[in-house]
């Protein structure tokens, strides 16, 4: 049993079953990682894929166990990697961060800037998505971490820690009548045009919610891809909009203004993600720490290896259960 099987396995479950994209993750040709698969079944004694007409269609029941052991394999090996370059030099390396739009534009830059005072030779990456988008990125190893609001589905194998809660705000116009009403209601708000976020991320969903258990439906007028966006055509006098209050920067807004309706919606968590059992290399922990005070190295690490646990429990219970 080779690296480069569990390897290959695991990039053909990322890619939703096809072969052809995971050898071009992979640099190798499409005939090759099926060698490989087949050489690792024949080792193990059973199928880790389903086929219909030489087709890859799914995993088998003890090929999702096969799926599990092989990320924890290579979480290991990239942990060892990791913890020969954390010894080696505590001071450089990459730290790549997927990240929300409101959260690279409002919240993580005082945070990176603090970083990066103290540790200059530490490479910083950002990557931008909706909050699944993040997590998958995380989950297929291309990011570190993850830091934005709740993701569209689970992701059983990363450990998600919550830290403070970003609050929501009407945004409008200068002038706007929903800023001089009285008592700002829901039914107020559904007077008005809403520009609103993307049907992908979760903000949106919470925002409907909360109109729906009224049983009121708002105009929406149309979505935006994000907050930049929304306040873009809020300030072109199209609509208002429900943004995370971060959102609005008053050197910067001059023409809009944001009145609070924390008591009308949910907030929303901020999320640290991180793959479960991962090795975080000092710095990782110091970016985090600087985010979000309580998560302290002895609180993250103690959390992932709970989650680890947690993994590895549910994986006993459902074996059990399928006997």
């Amino acid at each position: 049993m080779k690296l480069t099987q569990l390897r290959c396995i695991l990039e053909v479950h990322r890619h939703g079953n096809h072969i052809s994209a995971a050898a071009e993750a992979l640099h190798t040709s499409q005939p090759g990682v099926s060698k490989q698969i087949q050489l690792l079944e024949a080792e193990i004694g059973f199928p880790v894929f389903q086929r219909k007409r030489n087709r890859v269609t799914g995993l088998t029941d003890p090929g999702r166990e096969v799926i599990e052991i092989a990320q924890r394999i290579m979480g290991d090996v990239e942990n060892l990697r990791t913890l020969r370059d954390d010894y080696l030099d505590r001071e450089k390396g990459t730290l790549t961060i997927a990240t929300t739009h409101t959260y690279a534009r409002y919240v993580l830059p005082r945070v990176i800037e603090r970083f990066i005072k103290r540790y200059p030779d530490v490479h910083l990456g950002l990557q931008q998505g909706n909050p699944t988008q993040i997590c998958e990125a995380v989950e297929a190893e291309q990011a570190d971490i993850a830091i934005g609001t709740e993701a569209m589905r689970p992701f059983p194998s990363l450990t998600m820690l919550p830290c403070f809660p970003i609050a929501r705000s009407v945004i409008a116009k200068k002038g706007h009548p929903v800023l001089r009403a009285k008592k700002l209601t829901l039914q107020e708000i559904a007077r008005h045009p809403i520009i609103a976020h993307d049907r992908a991320r979760s903000g949106r969903w919470k925002i409907m919610e909360a109109f729906c258990k009224e049983g009121i439906e708002p105009h929406v007028r149309f979505g935006a891809v994000d907050a930049d966006v929304c306040k873009t055509y809020v300030e072109m006098g199209l609509g208002i909009a429900i943004l995370a209050t971060v959102a609005v920067d008053p050197a910067h807004d001059i023409n809009l203004r944001a009145r609070d309706a924390s008591h009308l919606f949910e907030s929303s968590p901020t999320l640290v993600t991180m793959r479960r059992n991962s090795y975080l290399r000092g710095y990782v922990s110091h970016f985090i720490n600087l985010l979000a005070p309580e998560l302290t190295p002895e609180v993250v690490k103690g959390e992932l290896r709970r989650g680890a646990s947690t993994q590895t429990a549910g994986r006993r219970k459902r074996k059990k259960e399928s006997e």
